[in-house]
C-alpha cells in the first residue's frame, strides 16, 4: 500500500526491537537504508499530527464497537494496516504489503 496523499512519515521497526530505529520522509529513502544494512522488520506510514486511532476512525476504516476498544490500554497499543506498511527480510522488501485488519499490537 502506498502512503495516503497527506503529510506523513515512514517509521522503521526492526524485528525484535522495542522502539523504532529510523524515520523517513519517503519510502525510497527508507528502502535504500534498509537494503544497505540488510535489515528485517516493518516500515509503516504514519500521518503527521494525527493519532492513528483517531485517523482510522475519521477515515471510517475502523469503528470501536466494544467498550474495551475505547480504553487507554487499547488506544495506546493501537495500530492499523490502513496506514500502509511494507515487510522486509535481510534488506529486501518481500512483497507482503499487508492489508490486515486493524488491531492493537501486543
Amino acid at each position: 500500500m502506498n502512503a495516503p496523499d497527506e503529510p506523513g512519515v515512514w517509521v522503521f521497526n526492526g524485528y525484535g526491537g522495542q522502539f523504532p530505529s529510523a524515520v523517513f520522509t519517503t519510502v525510497e529513502k527508507a528502502d535504500e537504508w534498509i537494503a544497505r544494512h540488510k535489515l528485517s522488520g516493518v516500515l509503516t506510514w504514519y500521518p503527521l499530527d494525527a493519532p492513528v486511532y483517531e485517523w482510522v476512525i475519521e477515515k471510517k476504516y475502523f469503528l470501536p464497537r466494544k467498550d474495551y476498544q475505547k480504553t487507554p490500554e487499547f488506544i495506546q497499543k493501537f495500530s492499523s494496516a490502513h496506514t500502509g506498511h511494507h515487510h522486509y527480510e535481510n534488506g529486501s522488501r518481500n512483497g507482503h504489503d499487508s492489508q490486515d485488519d486493524d488491531q492493537a499490537a501486543n
